[in-house]
């Protein structure tokens, strides 16, 4: 039976119930982990060979096929992220070992990525430490410190996080270009940096013996039409993840983990196919609550605990119209962008003379 925290139960404590409550979802399951590994990749490699046979019988079906490719793909993202936690597997080897072999299909330098994401956990939705190795999509500047920049400076932050570039343009281009070098790793992490190169060694194996078996045209075309879709809906989510409408941003000294994974991380309402393609990620303040918890056991443990639904989960639509909130506004204490056209109904406009 769970013990959910109690309505009288405040701060330290409300927290220690919750997490003990959660606790007992930690515990992977290595039937259900296998399953997804194996399911999830088969599913991905039938798609990507039905996807070498339609083009050529119809170029427009096969880009069609690309969207279940790229979702498959997505859904393959998502294993790795558990890997990356050590919540696919109990064993750590296994965990790795998973990890760089979904690594290689999503073009993601595993030993790298990890590092990284790991510090993204502790620093998400923190003012004061937000820019420790943070990227676009998980940092953004104050109203006041957007307005205090040049013009110029002004109009490259807009100009980059524009929708169109943030979430159609760059969204590829990060995982084709940006992790083939360790642009942002330390030089003493040697481990890292070394999994950059053997990914990019072991990915130009793999690309030139298919393309001499199935052509080189035909599988650099459905590579980059699978990855454009599954890099535009995985950035999508990411971004997601911390910079909604209702998201809460504080300063150190107001920062609590328990607190930024409840109000500054997002629960998303997705209908059940979508929520199956991308791994259960959108019940995502229980993730950073727990990271330890499963993905497939995620809405399980959303369902069984009350304190996890006090808040209205988004929606799809509140999701898309997210891509516009680019800013904290901490006189408002919401998300904002930078004009009124581009926030949420009723949010001020950010945006002054040059």
């Amino acid at each position: 039976m769970i013990t959910a925290p109690s309505p009288g139960d405040t701060g330290a404590s409300a927290s220690q119930s919750l997490r003990s409550a959660i606790s007992s979802f930690e515990s992977p399951r290595l039937s259900s982990s296998i399953w997804q590994l194996v399911s999830s990749i088969g599913l991905y490699l039938v798609a990507w060979a039905a996807m070498y046979k339609l083009i050529h019988l119809s170029l427009p079906l096969g880009m069609v096929l690309a969207i279940p490719a790229g979702a498959l793909l997505v859904r393959i993202f998502i294993l790795q992220h558990d890997c990356g936690h050590g919540s696919l597997f109990v064993s750590r080897a296994a965990n790795t070992l998973a990890g760089r072999i979904c690594g290689l299909l999503t073009l993601t330098p595993y030993a790298n990525w990890r590092r990284h994401h790991a510090a993204h956990h502790g620093v998400w939705n923190n003012l004061d430490r937000r820019h420790s190795g943070a990227d676009i999509y998980t940092t953004c500047l104050t109203v006041k410190e957007y307005r205090a920049l040049p013009w110029h400076d002004r109009i490259l932050y807009r100009a980059v996080r524009h929708p169109i570039v943030a979430h159609v343009i760059l969204p590829p281009l990060v995982f084709i270009l940006l992790y083939r070098v360790p642009f942002d790793t330390p030089e003493n992490w040697t481990q890292e940096r070394r999994s950059v190169h053997i990914t990019n060694t072991v990915l130009a194996g793999v690309l030139l013996g298919l393309g001499f078996w199935l052509g080189f045209w035909e599988v650099l075309l459905i590579q980059a039409l699978i990855i454009v879709v599954a890099s535009i809906i995985g950035v999508w989510l990411f971004a997601l993840q911390h910079r909604f409408d209702s998201s809460q941003w504080n300063r150190e000294e107001q920062w609590s983990f328990a607190s930024a994974s409840l109000e500054g991380s997002s629960c998303l309402r997705l209908p059940r196919v979508m929520q199956w393609f991308t791994g259960n990620i959108g019940f995502h303040h229980i993730h950073h609550l727990a990271p330890r918890v499963p993905n497939y056991r995620l809405q399980a443990c959303y369902e069984a605990i009350p304190a996890l639904r006090t808040r209205a989960p988004l929606t799809v639509g509140a999701g898309l119209r997210s891509v516009w909130l680019a800013l904290w506004d901490e006189d408002a204490e919401r998300m904002v962008g930078f004009s009124r056209r581009g926030s949420a109904a009723g949010h001020p406009s950010v945006e002054k003379p040059a």
